[in-house]
């Protein structure tokens, strides 16, 4: 197994190379949502914007996707949904406040631990410049805590 590869809750092997590049790309269609809207516009808009940009680019994107999680025996459904995943690999986690919290971080993580997905993007779009309200959790079992999170 290269280095660029590890495997995945036993199942699946992760291409961090092709992850790399779809996420950045996903940056890419963000930060030319934000350049057209500019910061402070709620949730939706962004959210409904990205999607388009995001198609646009060739993603196959879903929106409001919720989540189900089965404890023991019972399916139990939770009231959460992701706000968009795309490639159904990244989960978006869209943001518009002032400051980001660890609250909403430890939510990008619950979405990924439940939904079992590789990667989350926490961005938020309050900010004056798109870059500094990034942030990318990872959803890797063997990797180290201080791999899962980086701000770019």
């Amino acid at each position: 197994m290269s280095e660029e590869t590890r495997s995945h809750r036993d199942t699946e092997i992760i291409n961090f190379d092709l992850l790399n590049k779809k996420t950045s790309d996903i940056i890419g269609c963000a930060i030319e949502v934000h350049k057209v809207c500019g910061p402070g516009l709620l949730e939706k808009i962004y959210r409904n914007c990205l999607q388009f940009e995001l198609v646009k680019a060739g993603f196959d994107v879903k929106s409001e996707v919720s989540l189900k999680y089965r404890y023991k025996t019972s399916d139990i459904f939770l009231d959460y949904r992701l706000d968009l995943l795309v490639d159904d690999t990244i989960v978006l986690e869209l943001k518009s406040v002032p400051k980001v919290l660890p609250v909403h971080e430890a939510q990008l993580l619950s979405y990924l631990k439940l939904s079992n997905y590789p990667c989350g993007l926490l961005l938020n779009f309050y900010v004056p410049v798109l870059t500094q309200g990034i942030i990318r959790k990872l959803n890797i079992s063997d990797l180290d805590s201080n791999q899962h999170s980086e701000s770019l």
